[in-house]
């Protein structure tokens, strides 16, 4: 055990100084590349076409659920790793992808100033007297600035939950809480592997709390409401699309912006869902020009969260759900060992508020893992009175940080 504690020691050591080196050199290094933003909204827009299924608000983090399970993708083998690679989208080489999961990260880390904090961080989250493969614990500090906490699930299930959820907590400003709910922690738990991501950002032009009023927003099943809606009248970039209108409208900096995705119709919301692809994304965004735009947006806020196991199923990702896993990477153990590994549960949660001033937005994932413009033309009015999308990207690599859709801007979940 002596070994054991100061093996765990010299990773704690490091880990700081891996930190500081991947941040500096994303300073330097050219951002992931467009295979792997395209592999992220890919698997952005997979999860949505099964979530918009449900009725009501929408929004979570392509981004935070993908590191998560990137990690835990790391130590599968065989089929395993097969299905999840299938199912995250990862197109390039393993090596390639680590890879471009720290530069990214890295990226976003290093991203702000006064007027725009992003803060991406990852932990693990393992069993006492249960050592992992250092091969792999070197990955997740390396390519994930990955924290390592030992906790003791046989003994103290409700301390390590408590725990974890309290450094999540911490990493989301408090926006975050419950990620892990009472009874998804057993003592055969071995090892849990979490993401978060926190965004606070100032809107390069805000909107004047004086234009903001109460008006009409339409629902989709032609009820109204009445909710305050902000005004602006700026030059933005904007565009006409095939049955809807988009507007880019950045955050101070200019590294991230959020998308807004507005039907031609006010019950066309549904219709413009089953278009999203990633070359309609990528051929939206190449076409935007700057010109006038009579904007007008609600004010919004939500907190919005599930396991999402049921639906990577759904997407292929089988073998990680069952004790016939091979997640020998992580601990070295293969099935039908009692010791193996396989994912038991994938907890997610997600907040958002965009007012006049700009947005708060904070996610969290979970990963538990068991043993046995043309400015004469007049404005265009772009007044988003009715349901639509919008998704929070990193311009410069396109990926997106989250994803989602207004349906009643006066709900809060």
């Amino acid at each position: 055990m002596a070994g054991f504690g100061r093996w765990f020691q010299g990773l704690f050591g490091s880990n700081a100084e891996s930190v500081t080196s991947l941040m500096r050199d994303a300073l330097y290094e050219p951002v992931a590349s467009p295979a792997f933003a395209d592999d992220s909204t890919n698997f952005a827009f997979r999860m949505y076409e099964h979530l918009r299924q449900q009725s009501g608000n929408l929004f979570f983090s392509p981004l935070s659920i993908r590191t998560a399970l990137a990690m835990a993708e790391a130590g599968a083998r065989g089929e395993a790793a097969s299905q999840m690679r299938e199912t995250l989208c990862i197109s390039s080489s393993e090596e390639a992808a680590h890879g471009a999961f720290a530069r990214t990260l890295a990226r976003l880390n290093a991203t702000g100033g006064a007027n725009c904090e992003v803060a991406v961080a990852n932990s693990l989250w393992t069993q006492k007297g249960a050592p992992l493969q250092s091969e792999y614990i070197d990955l997740i500090a390396g390519d994930y600035a990955g924290s390592v906490n030992v906790v003791n699930f046989c003994a103290a299930v409700e301390a390590a939950r408590e725990a974890i959820n309290r450094w999540v907590e911490e990493k989301t400003r408090q926006r975050i809480q419950e990620l892990i709910p009472e009874g998804a922690l057993s003592p055969a738990s071995r090892l849990v592997l979490v993401n978060a991501v926190y965004l606070k950002a100032k809107w390069e032009l805000p909107f004047r709390r004086a234009a903001t009023r109460e008006e009409t927003f339409y629902l989709e099943d032609r009820r109204t409401l009445e909710t305050p809606l902000m005004h602006q009248q700026k030059d933005i970039r904007y565009v006409q699309g095939r049955s809807y209108q988009a507007v880019e409208l950045d955050y101070r900096g200019g590294d991230l912006s959020m998308l807004v995705l507005l039907p031609d119709r006010k019950d066309g919301l549904r219709d413009l869902e089953t278009t999203l692809s990633v070359q309609m994304l990528n051929d939206c965004v190449k076409q935007m020009d700057y010109r006038e735009v009579m904007l007008a947006l609600p004010r919004f806020k939500m907190t919005w969260g599930t396991d999402v196991s049921d639906l990577l199923k759904k997407l292929g990702m089988l073998l990680a759900f069952s004790e016939q896993a091979d997640f020998s990477g992580i601990n070295g153990r293969r099935p039908p060992d009692y010791e193996a590994l396989f994912i038991s549960a994938v907890l997610h949660k997600a907040f958002v508020e965009v007012d006049e001033e700009g947005t708060e937005a904070a996610a969290a994932t979970g990963v538990v893992l068991k043993m046995g413009r043309l400015l004469t033309e007049p404005p265009t009015n772009f007044r988003a009175d009715h349901p639509f999308l919008f998704a929070i990207r990193d311009k410069a690599s396109g990926v997106i940080l989250f994803l989602g859709r207004v349906a009643d801007p006066t709900l809060r979940g």
